[in-house]
């Protein structure tokens, strides 16, 4: 395929970037240290800034527990080069910071880089759609990928569905206007454009996506032409991962099954088969999520956090229906080969300082996402989103089947339309969709608990209440739950005259019982 267009600017994650180092200027504890018979004030060694730095990112919902102290120290000789720290002479400009005791300290002012302008590609149509005739030029169609078109081909032949002509009582007959494939290609635009833009919860997507950044052939194909494993297939060969580089992936997912004794092997074998499909993904000229939709996924990476999970997942389904079927593969395969080569315990260890689920990701990540620009966090991003990737990669590719429904039901409403108005111009609203109400992780924690509160307190009711247990049993019972939860007990039991009413009428009963007992023990006496 030719080349594609530029990259819009990386407007997230300069954002990202001057929101670190704000933090970190603010936060960075600084006190006075002694070196070479002197003592320097408001400072701090390179390795107290490791140490604090690397905790705040792994806590960051924007970068995640998979950070590396090594691209901790990464960030901060960036931060050294940026001069948003110097050493302890007023030097910067350099990498040079090591994991070690050397002083640095804030400069007097910390500067804050300006976030791009973002810039529609040129020639963004002509070459798409150059794209677009050279993949589905196919000369030849198995049966399987006839069977697996039938989807494409009803929601394409839409004019063929219904008659095209409508017969009236004196004027002859009157042609229905066409619904054009343009048209139908407009409604898959705007209802991706409407479903991503309510996803993201952004006024608008302008710096994020435009509509033709969207080409919806790529994303029919995606969603028609897979395997029974919900991968996509390529008719063009050409485009797709060459045999040996297929041959060493399936050997590495299902080792040691799949690994053919009859081929020669040796000690560290299977470390030299990761490497070789690790050079191929490596030497790729644009990341597989492609340069262009960089600013796309970035954005996805706030809602990397637990309470919004869903939310995510579903996005991203939606963003990767919109690679090129040959990158949407590529990526597929290689998600799918990393999951399982992390998750295997019979996996003999590809590396020896690394764990094999951070080898994975700190192998393959900047071959997902990266900025056609140099950008300072670029590594931290991709290494948070790949992680995400990994670790729901069946549920990310899975085929969004609402997508194609909410088209559909939108052309059925045209065509029914145009049939009883066929002298009038008719337009339909493209309809909305809402989401769950994105809440920060404080509100999370706030309605966590609250919820949780709810249904013990509940369940305290329903110990009050019930009619099968001993008065022995619910006092047991009620002493445990005070103890385990004081807060909630004290709120239904206020006072212990509240705690007595419960049982109040259980003694009066059992009283006499114990009277007669005396008088029957008395009698026997005298």
């Amino acid at each position: 395929m030719e080349s594609r267009p530029a990259a819009p600017g990386p407007y997230r994650a300069t954002r990202l970037w001057n929101e670190v180092t704000k933090h970190f200027r603010a936060g960075m504890p600084l006190r006075k240290h002694r070196q070479h018979f002197r003592k320097h004030g408001s400072c701090f060694t390179a390795s107290e800034a490791i140490d604090w730095l690397h905790e705040v990112l792994k806590s960051n919902s924007n970068f995640g527990p998979e950070v590396t102290r090594q691209q901790t120290i990464q960030l901060l000789r960036k931060f050294l080069k940026n001069h948003v720290i110097e050493d302890i002479k007023g030097r910067w400009g350099s990498e040079n910071l090591e994991d070690n005791s050397g002083l640095y300290r804030f400069p007097s002012t910390s500067p804050v880089k300006p976030l791009p302008t973002w810039c529609s590609p040129k020639g963004n149509s002509e070459k798409f759609s150059r794209d677009k005739e050279k993949f589905f030029k196919f000369p030849h169609l198995s049966k399987r990928t006839l069977k697996k078109m039938e989807l494409l081909e009803s929601m394409e032949k839409i004019e063929k569905t219904q008659p095209d002509i409508i017969e009236e009582n004196k004027e002859g007959s009157l042609h229905r206007k066409e619904i054009s494939q343009e048209y139908v290609q407009e409604i898959w635009r705007n209802i991706i454009l409407i479903h991503l833009q309510t996803i993201l919860g952004l006024p608008s997507l302008e710096e994020v996506l435009q509509p033709t950044q969207i080409i919806p052939e790529y994303v029919m194909y995606n969603m028609t032409n897979t395997s029974k494993h919900g991968v996509v297939i390529l008719q063009n060969k050409s485009e797709d991962l060459p045999h040996w580089v297929l041959s060493a992936m399936k050997c590495l997912a299902y080792w040691p099954r799949n690994n053919d004794m009859s081929q020669p092997t040796y000690n560290g074998f299977e470390r030299d088969v990761f490497r070789t499909v690790a050079d191929y993904f490596l030497s790729l000229p644009e990341p597989l999520l492609t340069f262009e939709y960089y600013e796309l996924f970035v954005n996805i990476l706030d809602l990397l956090q637990p309470h919004l999970e869903r939310i995510a997942i579903e996005a991203l389904q939606i963003c990767c229906l919109l690679l090129p079927p040959p990158n949407r593969r590529k990526i597929q395969l290689l998600m799918r080969m990393i999951s399982r080569i992390s998750e295997n315990v019979d996996m003999p260890r590809l590396h020896d300082a690394m764990g094999t689920r951070s080898l994975m990701i700190q192998t393959f990540s900047r071959c997902v996402l990266c900025c056609a620009e140099e950008v300072d966090l670029d590594e931290l991003l991709s290494t948070r989103l790949v992680s995400f990737l990994m670790d729901h990669q069946q549920e990310v590719f899975k085929v969004p089947t609402y997508l194609q429904v909410a088209v559909q039901d939108h052309i059925e409403y045209m065509k029914m339309a145009q049939c009883r108005y066929p002298r009038e111009e008719i337009s339909a609203i493209l309809p909305t969709y809402s989401y769950c109400k994105q809440i920060t992780p404080q509100e999370f924690e706030e309605q966590k608990v609250s919820t949780s509160q709810a249904a013990v307190a509940e369940l305290l009711e329903n110990i009050i209440k019930d009619k099968n247990l001993s008065l022995k049993d619910k006092k047991k019972k009620l002493k445990q739950f005070q103890k385990e939860y004081p807060l909630i007990y004290r709120n239904r039991f206020p006072t212990t005259e509240n705690e007595a009413m419960l049982f109040e009428s259980k003694p009066t009963i059992k009283q006499p019982m114990l009277s007669l007992r005396k008088t029957k023990f008395r009698s026997l006496r005298y």
